[in-house]
């Protein structure tokens, strides 16, 4: 007989060992996790895979070359499926702490009860917001220059952006690519000097200042962008075919300052080792945490890794109030 089950529907107002916010890398990985730690668990998400449906063909999974980012979403999700952890398509609005337990209260005023709290609810890359960007998102058009440019070999690209990522970027799309249009709004950079100068440096880096990207173009991928000098207003065509948009990201700030987690001046949620937050009974993984105890490089595997960190100080976290051990207080110094 198959030890694995299939999910069933939960109850509002059921309780939880394990409420898990976001359903991309980082919330699937922690409900695996904690379904074979043996908990209850409860995935509440408002997409199931997060950024990996917005994704092209990633290669950078270990074991698993050359998968698109929506197929490996659903690998994700029929694996947590086996494990029969349910997940409710929804937006949470508002976690309360009622004692030791969570509150989680979705927009359809919907509520689930959790014993301990894992947030991971990811963050936003920034758009351009022009013509042709959505449309050839994942054909040509990504957000992620380390996921995506191996995929770039002998071709032309362009680079969006003029902070550290953007210049790392373009930097490491140069040694794929034959040529990188680095495109940047204004006439500096806010990257550090060393970027700046390794990459007016390197011959395959054409820089292309003072102008933004006002369309995409392509049948089916990306095959030129339209672009304006913001000082003369002249326009041409550049024929490319990828885009990197390094503009940054946005974790969503609000949602998590309303949960009372520490976040840092970016609005990323500070977590220290075991992806502890400064909330007793909440941890958090992914692309929405960030401060001193993290350096910011948001992959796949990072997320994957996260999230069973976190399902596994829940695991702790759950056994010492069990057994009625005090639960280490948080250290910052640690």
């Amino acid at each position: 007989m198959s030890r694995f089950r299939l999910p069933r529907r939960p109850q509002p107002g059921e309780v939880f060992d394990v409420v898990i916010v976001g359903g991309g890398p980082a919330g699937l990985s922690a409900a695996l996790y904690a379904a074979r730690f043996s908990l209850r668990v409860l995935v509440i998400s408002e997409t199931i895979g997060g950024t990996l449906n917005e994704a092209g063909i990633i290669d950078d999974y270990i074991g698993i070359p050359e998968i698109p980012g929506p197929q490996l979403a659903r690998r994700f999700e029929e694996h947590v499926a086996r494990y029969g952890v349910p997940i409710v398509v929804g937006k949470v609005v508002n976690v309360v702490k009622e004692g030791d337990t969570f509150r989680v209260v979705l927009q359809d005023s919907t509520t689930y009860l959790g014993r301990a709290l894992i947030v991971a609810v990811g963050s936003v890359r920034r758009k351009l917001g022009v013509p042709g960007e959505d449309r050839l998102a994942g054909k040509g058009v990504t957000y992620c220059a380390p996921c995506d440019a191996p995929m770039f070999r002998g071709k032309e690209v362009a680079v969006v952006g003029g902070g550290n990522a953007a210049l790392q970027g373009a930097l490491l799309v140069a040694s794929y690519a034959s040529k990188v249009y680095l495109i940047h709004r204004r006439d500096s950079f806010r990257a550090f000097p060393v970027y700046v100068d390794l990459v007016k440096g390197n011959p395959r880096i054409e820089l292309v200042l003072n102008s933004v990207v006002t369309e995409i173009g392509g049948e089916e991928r990306v095959e030129w962008i339209r672009v304006r000098n913001v000082a003369t207003g002249e326009e041409r065509v550049i024929k490319v075919s990828g885009v990197v948009v390094e503009i940054g990201s946005e974790p969503p700030r609000e949602f998590l300052a309303k949960l009372g987690l520490e976040l840092d001046e970016y609005g990323y949620v500070v977590v220290r080792p075991g992806q502890l937050t400064n909330v007793e009974g909440v941890f958090a993984a992914g692309d929405c945490t960030g401060g001193p105890y993290k350096r910011k490089f948001d992959q796949v595997v990072t997320a994957v890794a996260e999230g069973a960190i976190a399902a596994y100080s829940a695991y702790e976290y759950l056994i010492k109030r069990s057994t009625g051990a005090p639960a280490k207080p948080p250290s910052w110094s640690e």
